[in-house]
């Protein structure tokens, strides 16, 4: 049993080393930093995250899967 509990944790282990050595750990700081230090913190803070990660805002993905169902639309007919 505690070697299990060992693997698991070294799995943990292996993962955090993971994101720390691609730069996602730095890059959630900083949003994270970024959202507590607004005076006015913004109506969703998923959102706000996302836009700061380069995402695209809700309306914008809504926008671009409306574009994508039209241009599918379109190429059935060809």
């Amino acid at each position: 049993m505690m070697r299990h509990k060992e693997e698991k944790e070294a799995k943990k282990e292996a993962f955090r080393k993971y994101l720390d050595s691609s730069g996602v750990l730095d890059a959630l700081t900083k949003v994270l930093v970024s959202l507590y230090e607004q005076n006015d913190k913004p109506s969703s803070a998923l959102e706000f995250i996302q836009q700061k990660l380069g995402g695209p805002s809700v309306s914008e993905y809504e926008m671009l899967q409306a574009e994508l169902s039209n241009l599918q639309i379109n190429m059935m007919s060809f």
